[in-house]
């Protein structure tokens, strides 16, 4: 179980490194601040959006505190993963 743990804080982790790229490819700015405002869960659920739709989607998201689940509902352009255990 401990194993398992670990792999799921792993997989969080590059989650959070993955969008904190994708965000500065974008905009040429850090995530960091903003990634303060929002919860993991709000994070997990913004990085299925498009690159074209992920800059409005994460301000909307810190400024209405929306939930995951609203998140995924506003995406028009989803982007799947395939890659997550």
């Amino acid at each position: 179980m401990l194993r398992q743990h670990y792999a799921l804080g792993n997989q969080n982790r590059i989650v959070r490194l993955e969008l904190r790229f994708r965000y500065f490819l974008i905009t040429g700015k850090r995530l960091e601040p903003l990634e303060a405002k929002l919860h993991f869960s709000q994070l997990a659920a913004l990085r299925f959006a498009s690159d074209e739709e992920l800059p409005f989607l994460l301000e909307r998201a810190i400024n209405e505190n929306l939930r995951p689940a609203q998140i995924k509902q506003l995406i028009i352009h989803w982007l799947p993963d395939y890659m997550r255990v």
